[in-house]
């Protein structure tokens, strides 16, 4: 009995302590995790094929975000969950004064009391041309929130996440005088305006300026991304602070939405009409900086373990070449310059895994490259960059016609080669990473004359292997804007034609009920 105890003790200790790092055999993790297993290996069988279900055309942009397909400025939603895509609501036209500019989608965080139940249903945040942020219900359209930032003169455009999900940031267009006013050289110190907000629910954080006074003349954009704010300069500049340093160090009082507000003589309620919301944010002076980094185009990335950058050298000359360096001390990774050294229309592209695996993706038009991060086996001090797959293009039928024998025995050669991505060659157009189902996805394009196709393949996301190939069955001209969203048992193509002419293609999971 004492050793049944003694048993029975170190079984309950080691199920706490296993639930404590996440692991219940009961719980709703657990079955999620084995029922995408499960959906993988079914997507995978050879006898499930993808089926196009739906197709419409629009004279406005599409959206899609999780099972949603938008149309018509967001006026229009349609659930692509069901078998086959039906309207969640339709709302009347809006008036070009309530034109959409942006929107994201809300969901509900985790382990969290919410002041309203509708608070736990996913929502839409959409940001509209005359400053009014409006916090929709994703599954009837209604309004649940209505926040007025700010008068005509900060015109706020864009929606992004600080930290998804958590911390969102509106950001104006650049702020730019009428040529009248340049033309009698009056000066405009304020370049772009930023208001950030907590989501769900959602509260004011604050308000601020980005003035040239502050971070110089050549700023030609800004961003805030995982508590960073990052300034981009006309010469190729990248600059990093600590945006969370900001907010507490500059900010000189905190407001609430919909409390009553007396601000540099201003009467009013917080996010009301007409007064928006209070700059309480005054950067009076440069902020501590964290980094900085010259880099053609300001492209600039930050990932891998240990923190690693990517940077192409500011020269027209190296466009295309890519630098990989650390971050502790901006030592160049042994292997680190990567050059594919391709001859094509469009430049091959290079970003950091989104699996958190601190791999790397560089995307040519016939190949796929997945690099690692490994240390130096005489330097440990020291990172290398290693190739960890490939996956190369189906050319193998492609001959080299640049030399031709004629009838009579004549040699003939052609003055120029093919382009790497011309259009009678597969290329590869899309890389992508379904991270429920651990599949990378790949688009691949082959145009003979007018007419394209393309295929969609997944593959392992751990070694590049194929698993499952799907052709799109409409016609894909390559000099046409192309998206494809693979979202576990769905496919979306989305495809802007010339004159502002767009179609959305939907695909769904159709299984072999024997198997």
């Amino acid at each position: 009995r004492a050793a049944s105890r003694a048993a029975g003790a170190h079984n309950v200790c080691r199920l706490i302590t296993r639930r404590a790092h996440g692991f219940y055999a009961r719980d709703a993790g657990v079955a999620h995790r084995k029922n995408l297993g499960l959906l993988r290996k079914i997507i995978c069988q050879e006898s499930t094929k993808f089926k196009n279900v739906w197709t419409t055309h629009s004279a406005s942009p599409i959206a899609y975000e999780r099972g949603r397909i938008y149309l018509d400025n967001y006026q229009c939603c349609i659930s692509s969950i069901a078998q086959e895509p039906r309207i969640l609501y339709q709302k009347p036209k809006c008036s070009k004064s309530e034109k959409i500019e942006d929107a994201l989608l809300l969901e509900c965080p985790l382990g969290e009391m919410l002041p309203s139940p509708l608070d736990y249903k996913s929502s839409l945040i959409v940001l509209t041309v005359q400053n009014w942020l409006l916090r929709l219900s994703a599954d009837s359209g209604e309004i649940l929130e209505k926040i007025y930032l700010a008068s005509s003169c900060c015109k706020f455009r864009y929606l992004s996440w600080d930290s998804p999900q958590e911390r969102m940031v509106v950001k104006s267009a650049q702020n730019k005088l009428p040529a009248a006013a340049r033309q009698v050289s009056i000066q405009q110190s304020v370049l772009f305006y930023l208001a950030v907000f907590q989501v769900l629910p959602l509260s004011f954080i604050g308000m601020l300026e980005i003035n040239k006074k502050i971070f110089g003349n050549s700023v030609t954009d800004v961003a805030v991304s995982n508590g960073i704010l990052i300034v981009m300069y006309s010469m190729g500049l990248v600059r990093l602070y600590n945006f969370q340093a900001i907010l507490e160090q500059f900010m000189e009082q905190p407001f609430d939405l919909g409390h009553e507000f007396n601000w540099n003589g201003q009467v009013g309620v917080v996010g009301k009409y007409p007064f928006g919301l209070p700059f309480n944010i005054k950067i009076t002076d440069t902020p501590p900086l964290l980094f900085e980094a010259s880099s053609l185009e300001n492209a600039f990335q930050i990932g891998g373990y240990p923190w690693h950058y990517i940077i192409t050298p500011n020269k027209k000359k190296h466009k295309g070449v890519f630098h990989i360096c650390s971050l502790k001390d901006n030592a160049l990774a042994k292997n680190g310059i990567q050059d594919m050294k391709c001859c094509s229309l469009e430049p091959d592209w290079i970003y950091f895994h989104p699996d958190m695996s601190g791999r790397i993706i560089h995307v040519g038009p016939d190949l796929i490259k997945v690099l690692k991060l490994k240390e130096v086996k005489t330097n440990t001090d020291q990172m290398e960059i290693a190739e960890d797959f490939t996956i190369v293009a189906d050319r193998e039928n492609c001959v080299d016609n640049t030399v031709t024998v004629t009838a009579s025995g004549r040699v003939v050669k052609k003055r120029f080669n093919l382009l790497d991505d011309d259009p009678e060659q597969e290329t590869f157009k899309i890389v992508d990473y379904e991270d429920e189902l651990d599949l990378l996805s790949t688009v691949a394009v082959t145009q003979i004359g007018a007419d394209g196709r393309a295929h969609l393949d997944f593959r392992s996301n751990e070694h590049g292997i194929l698993l499952k190939r799907v052709p799109l069955l409409e016609s894909w001209d390559v000099t046409y804007s192309h998206e494809v969203y693979f979202d576990k048992d769905l496919v979306l193509h989305i495809e802007q034609k010339p004159n502002r002419r767009f179609s959305c293609y939907v695909y769904q999971m159709v299984c072999d009920i024997a198997e």
